[in-house]
C-alpha cells in the first residue's frame, strides 16, 4: 500500500533548529517541502542554499505561504514568548503543528496553544533529546523496572550558548556571537530568553517521563545575574516530590558543546531508584547501571533509535499515518507537566522563594 505524501511548510526562523528540522523533512520519503516563510528573508537563505529550496516556495508573509502552499503540517520555530501567537496564526488553516521546544514561555500560553488547535489536528512539541539513544535506553530500563521505583532525577543541560551554532550545528565565531547578542531574542527577557527557559524544559520534561508522569509539589530556583545581560545564563532548580527531591541545572557557557566534546560536568541525566541507578549522558552509545544485585557499575549498549523514533518529523508522520497521539516527552500531557515546573521555577527565581505548584 502506497503511503501518503505529507505536504510540509516551515514558518518562522527565530530558532536556529528550523534548519535541522527542514533537513529531516526533505530527507523523508513521504514529505514534499512546499514552502518556507519568515519576515526576515536573510534568515531563510542558509536553508534555501543548503536544501535547494525553489524560490517560488519562499515567502515573507506566512498567510501567503499557507494559502499558496497548502501544507498538511507546519513546523514552527518562533521565539519562546511567541509560541502561542504563532499557533493561533496557523491553526485556522487546518494544519498539524510541530513546535520546536520549549512548549511555551508560560503554562497559560501552553494551554492557549492546545485550545487553538482543532480537535482532529495534532500539536507536538519537539524535545530533541527524546531522539537520543542513551536517553531512550534509560527510559526502557526504567519502564522494565531495572532500578525499581524512581526516586530522584538529576539533569545538567546546556552548551556554550545558543548563538554559537547555526543549522546543522555549524559553528559560529566569537565575533559573530558578540555581534548577534544585542539583537537576539535569546538574550531578551520580553521574548522568553535566558538559559532557564531555553534548557530547563529538557530536564523537567524528560524527568517527568522518567518519573512516570508524576508532578512535584513545590519548586525552588536560583539564577545567576550576568553583568550587562537582562537574562540568566545559569540556573539551578530543585523540585520536591512526595517521594524525594530532583535537581535540574541549565547552563549557557559550558566549556565545550556536548555533541562535540562532553564538558565537565557532563550534560545528561542520573536517575536513582529504589533498586539501582542509571546515568545516561547526551549522545553516548551506552548507559551505566548499578543495581542491588550487581552494584558494580555496568555499561549497557544504547544503540541509535530505530524508525520511527529517529527524529521528530519521522515520528510525527508515523503517528499521523497510524492515527495515534504522540507519546513520551513530545506528548502534550508530559510536556505540560514539564511546563508547570518551568513556570514555578520562573516565579521562584523572581521572588527568591519556594513556590508550590
Amino acid at each position: 500500500m502506497k503511503k501518503r505524501i505529507w505536504r510540509i511548510a516551515g514558518i518562522n526562523f527565530d530558532h536556529f533548529h528550523m534548519g535541522d528540522l527542514l533537513r529531516r523533512a526533505v530527507e523523508h520519503p513521504q514529505v514534499e517541502l512546499v514552502g518556507i516563510s519568515d519576515e526576515q528573508p536573510a534568515r531563510m537563505e542558509e536553508a534555501v542554499r543548503k536544501l535547494g529550496i525553489p524560490r517560488d516556495r519562499v515567502f515573507t508573509d506566512h498567510r501567503a505561504c499557507l494559502e499558496k502552499s497548502r501544507p498538511d503540517v507546519v513546523i514552527l520555530c518562533p521565539a519562546a514568548s511567541r509560541h502561542g501567537e504563532w499557533v493561533r496564526k496557523v491553526a485556522p488553516y487546518g494544519v498539524h503543528v510541530l513546535m520546536e521546544k520549549p512548549f511555551a514561555a508560560s503554562l497559560r500560553e501552553a494551554d492557549t496553544m492546545v485550545k487553538a488547535m482543532s480537535p482532529d489536528r495534532t500539536l507536538m512539541v519537539n524535545w530533541p533529546l527524546q531522539w537520543v539513544g542513551s536517553h531512550r535506553r534509560a527510559h526502557d530500563l526504567v519502564t522494565a523496572g531495572r532500578i525499581g521505583e524512581v526516586l530522584n532525577v538529576w539533569h545538567f543541560g546546556g552548551n556554550r550558548g545558543p548563538l554559537w551554532h547555526g543549522a546543522d550545528k555549524e559553528v559560529k565565531t566569537a565575533a559573530q556571537v558578540a555581534a548577534a547578542k544585542p539583537h537576539s531574542w535569546f538574550y531578551q527577557r520580553a521574548h522568553g530568553g535566558g538559559s532557564l527557559l531555553d534548557y530547563l524544559g529538557y530536564g523537567t520534561t524528560l524527568g517527568t517521563w522518567y518519573q512516570g508522569g508524576r508532578r512535584p509539589t513545590e519548586v525552588t530556583a536560583v539564577t545567576d545575574e550576568p553583568v550587562g545581560l537582562e537574562v540568566d545564563e545559569h540556573s539551578i532548580v530543585v523540585a520536591r516530590y512526595p517521594h524525594g527531591l530532583s535537581k535540574f541545572e541549565t547552563r549557557w557557557g559550558t566549556f565545550t558543546d556536548p555533541w562535540t566534546i562532553q564538558p565537565q560536568p557532563r550534560c545528561g541525566f542520573v536517575i536513582a531508584g529504589t533498586e539501582g541507578t542509571i546515568s545516561n549522558y547526551d549522545y553516548d552509545d551506552f548507559v551505566t547501571v548499578q543495581t542491588r544485585r550487581r552494584p558494580r557499575p555496568q555499561r549497557i549498549a544504547a544503540p541509535p533509535p530505530r524508525a520511527p523514533h529517529r527524529n521528530p518529523v519521522e515520528y510525527l508522520l508515523d503517528c499521523l499515518d497510524r492515527g495515534e497521539a504522540p507519546q513520551g516527552p513530545v506528548s502534550l500531557p508530559i510536556s505540560r507537566i514539564g511546563q508547570e515546573i518551568v513556570d514555578a521555577a520562573v516565579r521562584s527565581a523572581r521572588t527568591r522563594r519556594t513556590v508550590k505548584l
